[in-house]
């Protein structure tokens, strides 16, 4: 128990004179904290698109990805890439769905908005009664300029569908403005369709759409070739020729019984710049795991991409579809591992820092245990200064020499420190002696006094 007790007083003290490095340390972490912010928010709206697309599809899965870690994410419901794009803009979402080629401005002249990577492909869908087809060569639909006489829906205003479609029949050199065009959303456009009100029907998205799905099964209902794909890509870097593969709807029924050409647009999962970098990773993350699987269009590993750069990528999000997860979020809780390795560069500075003034605490350490026992002799001294001015008080400085003495007992040094103490108590011993014999006595030589221990 004797050697805790020495053992818990030396630690004591080195904490004490370690303790100015301490508080600088505590205060450089907390100025880090404030300014790196590690935490990410627990909130995050993401801009997805219709009722019923696959943006909406896949916000849901975003949506069960990050709430795993935490984080609530509020799916904005939208017309589509244009919308996304403004709320982006405006700062009403801070991640959403953004198709290649929708947006009216340059993508370099676009500030304050970075890619977290190319998802997957969003053919343009043509679908047409097949009744509509009878009189033209072959019974089928093949180019765009084909539709001059039918009634088309092109997609609901604000989405990216009308938009394309503009620029694709320009390109055929056909004035919209001439043809039968309408926007109806894709549900009502879906049900205008199949009650025969509507000859053509054009959607822009992901295979997973349940509208895509259902019109490939429906009888009656084709789904026109791009037998200009390649030339379309050409014209168009935004757009890609891809194939739907004979029986890939479905192989019993073989559907579609042929490959059909088609042109895609690349989707990006587009956020605002000032987007917690952590929030970046998780997405990105979460697009790693969703998107690589091969599909319809992509083989396993295609997706997600940072190859095609129409916005500039995130490093965040390149850095985690290139690497995959980090290292320590594979071991730690997500929080701790954000924590660490956000901080590890600020952690670093810290400890240069400190590391030169560590050297300061070995010194204040032993000046703060020898002070105990060094600020007596300044009264030894002043009690001898009397003695040869005022002999007479002798008596008196005796009874102070006891209660300095008495004082001293009370000390309390590590163990080290002990001989220091025990000269102490031997030279207020030889003070007293002088005192008593009229000064006559020299001051005593530094020497343990081993009969009457100290408390230590």
């Amino acid at each position: 128990m004797k050697v805790l007790r020495y053992t818990l007083l030396s630690i004591r003290d080195l904490l004490f004179s370690a303790g100015p490095v301490a508080v600088l340390a505590i205060a450089l972490l907390v100025l880090a904290y404030w300014w790196l912010d590690p935490n990410p928010p627990k909130k995050v709206r993401l801009a997805t698109g219709p009722a019923q697309s696959a943006y909406e599809e896949f916000g849901k899965r975003y949506q069960k990805a990050l709430k795993a870690y935490g984080i609530q994410v509020e799916l904005v419901p939208t017309e589509g890439s244009p919308s996304n794009l403004k709320l982006l803009r405006g700062g009403g979402a801070d991640v959403g769905f953004v198709q290649g080629g929708a947006s009216d401005r340059n993508a370099n002249e676009e500030s304050g908005i970075v890619s977290l990577g190319s998802l997957f492909v969003e053919p343009v869908w043509l679908f047409y009664r097949a009744e509509v087809a009878k009189n033209l060569p072959g019974g089928a639909l093949t180019s765009l300029t084909q539709l001059q006489d039918l009634r088309v829906n092109i997609g609901a205003r604000g989405s990216g569908s009308p938009f394309l479609m503009r620029r694709l029949l320009e390109a055929n050199k056909m004035d919209p403005a001439q043809l039968k065009l309408s926007r109806l959303d894709q549900t009502s456009a879906t049900v205008a369709f199949l009650n025969g009100e509507l000859d053509a029907i054009v959607f822009a998205s992901a295979p997973e759409s349940l509208m895509v799905q259902m019109l490939l099964q429906t009888p009656g209902v084709k789904l026109m070739d791009f037998s200009q794909s390649e030339a379309y890509s050409r014209r168009f870097p935004f757009l890609t020729p891809v194939v739907l593969p004979r029986g890939v709807v479905d192989l019993s029924g073989d559907l579609p019984p042929q490959d059909a050409r088609l042109v895609a647009t690349t989707t990006s999962l587009l956020a605002r710049e000032d987007t917690h970098p952590a929030l970046l990773q998780l997405f990105a993350q979460a697009a790693r795991d969703m998107h690589s699987p091969g599909g319809w269009f992509n083989r396993a590993g295609s997706f997600p991409s940072v190859e095609q750069r129409e916005y500039p990528v995130s490093r965040e999000a390149e850095r985690t579809i290139r690497s995959g997860q980090p290292f320590l979020q594979r071991w730690l809780p997500f929080w701790l591992a954000n924590l660490v390795e956000r901080m590890w560069l600020a952690l670093g500075i810290i400890l240069a820092v400190l590391l030169p003034l560590s050297r300061i605490v070995p010194p204040l350490y032993q000046f703060r245990i020898r002070s105990r026992v060094f600020r007596w002799y300044g009264q030894l001294r002043e009690i001898e200064n009397r003695m040869h001015a005022q002999p007479a008080q002798a008596p008196e400085l005796v009874r102070e020499l006891d209660a300095i003495e008495a004082r001293v007992g009370r000390i309390s040094v590590p163990l080290s420190y002990a001989d220091e103490l025990y000269a102490l108590r031997n030279n207020i011993d030889a003070v007293r002696r002088r005192v008593m014999s009229g000064g006559q006595a020299e001051l005593a030589h530094p020497t343990a006094d081993t009969t009457e221990p100290a408390v230590i």
